[in-house]
């Protein structure tokens, strides 16, 4: 047996392990949205909520197991659960596939039939986009040269263009920052992140001619709401019209249960259960509660940085920021679709928002930071956050 197979062994079986770090504050971050989520769902969608409590055990069983591994684990897995998303994600877009399998939904091809639950393999496509970056500059130097990102680049590209293809804009959009930020951490040159984003915002308009009609519809509606144009309110901006109003009805103290529920069925919210979830939320228990959810949602992100500057290993703090940065984007993006500054994209908010696939993802990765929090030894001692100019 070899040094680091002994190594991982002695990792399994609990061995090099710490009970008490900052891996608490994401778990408990996650905690307390899952179940403002549970009630939040169950404000309008009794059976889903159901559906969703069933769900949770079995969220909350794969990350004990997930933080039990040994981060080494992680990085050994990382290119073959890299490579089953992408092969799962090609299989939703593949033509001929049976309808019983791959279902069409509003013109796009996201999820897996599976029987009991349909699963979207985009969820999992964030989590090894994640780990094969941080396997890959875990050990790279060249990263300050512009030659050194095109591997990261090309990474996280496979998975985006597969994701838009579906067409799944607002999750696709999501990897980017994470990938950003990862490099960052890396030692990345913050000249080059900068030039490269600046060039993206450059050409972003030039591909709205390439959108789809409903999302540039969208996009227009967003432009006519900014200005106080309620042109496209009964149509196209119908779902962020109604979540503002709800948001404005919840005041200070919301709604209450009931209160809440009436309204949010007067106004016919769509998918208040899942996208506009952040709409359920205020319009139920107002700013307090709103204020509540943001508290958690930053602990979860700031948690996941701390954990990140408090371990000496490489690939774990690659892994962290990775996780931060994929959340925190998630929770700006779904909050700012609800309050009407970013177009609807269908993003859910983690924790919160009704989905299996979506609940388990979540928890995969506050299972990964748990493991890399809790292992007491490392491989690659660097000191943290090296941004270089």
């Amino acid at each position: 047996m070899t040094g680091a197979d002994s190594f991982s062994v002695r990792s399994l079986r609990g061995t090099d392990r710490r009970l008490w770090h900052l891996g608490w504050l994401p778990v408990l971050a996650a905690l307390l949205l899952t179940l403002i989520g549970w009630e939040a769902i169950g404000t309008t969608e009794p059976g889903y909520a159901q559906r969703q409590l069933l769900f949770f055990p079995i969220a909350l069983a794969v990350a004990v197991v997930i933080g039990w591994i040994h981060p080494r684990w992680m990085d050994r897995w990382a290119v073959p659960f890299y490579i089953v998303a992408l092969a799962l994600l090609l299989f939703v877009l593949v033509p001929g596939v049976p309808e019983a399998l791959v279902r069409q939904r509003k013109g796009a091809r996201r999820w897996i039939n599976l029987v009991v639950v349909d699963f979207q393999p985009s969820e999992l496509a964030k989590i090894g986009m994640i780990l094969v970056l941080a396997q890959w500059l875990r050990a790279r130097e060249d990263i300050t040269k512009w030659q050194g990102l095109i591997v990261p680049a090309a990474l996280a590209v496979v998975p985006f263009v597969l994701i838009l293809l579906e067409p799944d804009l607002g999750t696709a959009m999501t990897l980017v920052p994470t990938a950003a930020a990862m490099l960052l951490a890396a030692g990345c040159r913050r000249r080059h992140v900068v030039v490269a984003m600046l060039v993206g915002a450059v050409l972003a308009p030039a591909a709205y001619p390439f959108l789809r009609p409903h999302q540039r519809a969208r996009v227009d509606a967003l432009a006519a709401q900014i200005v106080g144009d309620t042109r496209y309110a009964r149509d196209i901006g119908f779902q962020a019209d109604r979540a503002m109003t709800l948001i404005g009805a919840g005041g200070v103290t919301g709604q209450g249960e009931a209160g809440a529920q009436r309204l949010l069925e007067t106004n016919a919210l769509p998918e208040e259960h899942n996208d506009m979830i952040f709409s359920s939320v205020a319009c139920r228990w107002g700013l307090r509660g709103s204020i509540l959810l943001l508290a958690a949602c930053a602990t979860l992100s700031l948690g996941a940085l701390a954990v990140a500057a408090s371990v000496r290993d490489r690939g774990g703090r690659l892994i962290a920021v990775g996780i931060a940065a994929l959340l925190g984007t998630q929770v700006i993006v779904n909050i700012g679709m609800n309050i009407g500054v970013l177009p609807i994209t269908g993003m859910t908010l983690p924790f919160v928002s009704y989905g299996g696939t979506s609940l388990v993802a979540s928890w995969i990765m506050v299972g990964m930071l748990w493991s890399v929090a809790s292992a007491r030894r490392a491989d690659t001692l660097r000191a943290a956050f090296q941004l270089q100019r």
